[in-house]
């Protein structure tokens, strides 16, 4: 069986930031996944499945009510290995394109002092796996660690 590409990125060399992880046709569209890396692949420890849980239902109601991109917003999920999450865009895009919009989602996120959008019984699978304070802090850092990104943190290493 082949290895599949994102299995075959050096996760000893990457960093946090944004990466273009793959560009699938569907249709006569293109779909962009990105990589919204939190976390050094193991170098650091994974995000708490709380926090992590909270920023997916934090981040992908902010991000389909964005005014400019909303529309295009196919996905936003966590990675299974908890060092961050996909987000996938219609439309063929690059890291930088959406480096903005990634900086207002995880300050939406670091800002959150409400109730979490979707926590109940009735609307999540497992809505007491929330962790707010520790996705609030998860997300300052990560802006924080955007706030400075260079080329290094929006292409995946060679």
């Amino acid at each position: 069986m082949d290895k599949i590409p994102s299995f075959m990125i050096d996760h000893t060399r990457l960093l946090r930031g944004i990466y273009v992880s793959r560009k699938d046709l569907v249709g006569t569209e293109v779909v962009t996944t990105l990589d919204i890396r939190m976390k050094e692949p193991n170098r650091e420890p994974a995000l708490g499945i709380g926090a992590l849980h909270t920023i997916e239902h934090l981040a992908a109601t902010y991000l389909r009510n964005d005014k400019e991109w909303g529309g295009r917003i196919v996905y936003f999920g966590p990675m299974g290995c908890l060092t961050g999450c996909y987000l996938l865009v219609k439309g063929d895009i690059e890291s930088r394109d959406v480096l903005d919009l990634v900086k207002r989602t995880f300050r939406f996120v670091a800002d959150f002092q409400d109730e979490v959008p979707g926590a109940s019984a009735r609307d999540c699978g497992n809505y007491l796996l929330h962790d707010l304070p520790m996705a609030r802090w998860e997300a300052a850092r990560f802006v924080d660690q955007l706030e400075h990104a260079t080329a290094s943190n929006l292409n995946y290493p060679e």
